[in-house]
């Protein structure tokens, strides 16, 4: 099974739609055809919700309706962790997610990889970039491939500023950021949130990683709340103060392709809301 190329900028919502009846994967992927999306992204929050043989299953489905499919790996990962169990546990998660995900036809597995925890944020990295090395190189070995994705954070006592991630991208093999756009405008205290600051942060992964990045993105997208610590919620775009038209204008000028994925809690409706203004800015050319 060859890795996915983009072809274009595809979205979905994170996770099954609110709408699906059934609660499962499978019907998760029929119910975004069925919505109009092209794209939907498998969360793995609390375990690993699926069998290799029902991955399979899901990969098969997703194939015939040309649906593009992303991993979200557990949130309790912490590769920096102290307690070499909690670490080891963490890394195996991440490496689970991307054996379990390929199985379903995932090109992208996403992950928040560390805690700082009171220390220097160079000796975190060197720590997150030794794990992350470790399970690139065991995929690679057991013929796994599939992209590792760190995600930008949302508060500053998570690993995960934009020259974090970018940095591991340029370090390790098969390994790319996940852009969450609503973390870096969280983190931040309300900064990221204009067109200029979204071209910024395109302009640099294209400097850094190279156009091909550009063309092999994973995108997450959502209102959110946000204080003095950053992150508090994900909140609906239309509730937050996040300019999202000014990032579709973006992503349509600097032709990104790859995957957007809407973390809202309404799921399906932001994701359609994000595709329709995306698909009105390219036909407006």
């Amino acid at each position: 099974m060859a890795l996915w190329r983009p072809d274009r900028l595809r979205f979905g919502p994170a996770g099954i739609p609110n709408s699906a009846k059934v609660r499962s994967t499978k019907h998760g992927v029929l119910e975004v055809k069925a919505l109009g999306l092209d794209a939907m992204e498998i969360e793995f929050v609390r375990r690993i919700s699926l069998t290799e043989a029902s991955a399979r299953d899901v990969e098969a489905v997703a194939r015939g309706l040309d649906i593009a499919l992303t991993v979200h790996a557990p949130y309790y990962i912490n590769l920096a962790s102290p307690e070499k169990s909690k670490a080891e546990a963490s890394a195996q998660r991440i490496y689970q997610s991307a054996v379990v995900g390929r199985a379903a036809g995932a090109w992208s597995v996403c992950f928040h990889a560390a805690y700082y925890m009171g220390r220097e944020s160079e000796e975190v990295y060197r720590v997150v970039k030794e794990a992350v090395g470790a399970i690139v190189r065991r995929l690679r070995d057991e013929g796994v491939e599939i992209w590792l994705r760190p995600e930008t954070s949302g508060a500053p006592t998570e690993f995960g500023t934009l020259e974090e991630v970018i940095r591991l991208s340029e370090e390790l093999e098969m390994v790319l950021p996940v852009i969450d756009f609503a973390h870096l405008h969280a983190r931040s205290a309300g900064l990221y949130n204009s067109y200029e600051e979204f071209s910024s942060v395109l302009s640099l992964v294209e400097e850094r990683l190279g156009r091909e990045a550009l063309d092999n993105m994973h995108i997450h997208v959502s209102g959110i709340e946000y204080g003095e610590r950053g992150e508090i919620r994900h909140l609906n775009l239309a509730e937050s103060d996040f300019r999202y038209e000014e990032l579709m204008e973006a992503l349509r000028d600097f032709g990104v392709k790859g995957v957007l994925i809407c973390e809202s809690p309404n799921l399906e409706e932001d994701a359609l809301l994000l595709k329709r203004t995306y698909d009105k800015l390219l036909t407006a050319r």
